[in-house]
């Protein structure tokens, strides 16, 4: 377990001593109050903001604690839940309302699009669990990789560099690399030409 893992446990709560079906609360107060300032500054300072200010919008998320590569565009109305698990590497892209659900550690490499209204969701409960335990699990979308608009990532997924998950895919399992997937669970149709992308700068 690496020092991530360990201070993502960390910030989770035991439902067995916080009764969720009471509406206890799954993280602990420290997770709650940073994901509370960092809601209210998204609102007053980015949720307006017309698309071009890219780089404002990346400063924002940095100040709390993401980190975000160069020349990296997220706009206004994509919701981060707790930008400290947010990674996004060079020229990467998140699209208009995607929600970026990461209670895990979600990591998007170079180059790497999640388009309009995606789900990313890094975490679940365990089923087998009475108290209903949260747990969490990282998301990586590998570089070049294209996960197309209403699709869905699901905990622990890794998509393949430049793999493509096609428009209202599901994806609860890792995707090969340049591959393209789609339906519901997400399926294999055919591989993508391998390419290399260079710094434009």
């Amino acid at each position: 377990m690496t020092q991530t893992d360990k201070v993502e446990e960390s910030n989770l709560l035991d439902a067995a001593k916080h009764d969720v079906f009471s509406g206890a609360p799954s993280f602990s107060f420290g997770n709650r109050a940073h994901r509370a300032l960092f809601g209210l500054a998204w609102l007053v300072l980015c949720r307006w903001t017309p698309p071009p200010l890219h780089g404002w919008r990346c400063a924002v998320l940095r100040l709390f604690g993401a980190k975000i590569g160069k020349k990296v565009r997220i706009y206004g109305s994509t919701r981060v839940w707790f930008p400290p698990n947010l990674e996004m590497d060079d020229y990467s892209v998140m699209g208009p309302e995607v929600n970026c659900y990461c209670q895990g550690r979600i990591h998007l490499g170079d180059y790497a699009i999640v388009s309009q209204f995606t789900h990313l969701v890094s975490g679940t409960h365990d089923i087998a669990d009475p108290h209903f335990q949260l747990i969490v699990r990282p998301i990586t979308i590998g570089a070049n990789a294209w996960v197309a608009a209403n699709a869905f990532v699901g905990p622990g997924v890794a998509v393949g560099e430049g793999a493509v998950l096609g428009a209202c895919g599901v994806a609860f399992k890792d995707l090969d690399p340049w591959t393209v997937y789609a339906g519901n669970p997400a399926k294999m149709l055919k591989p993508r030409p391998r390419f290399v992308r260079g710094h434009a700068d």
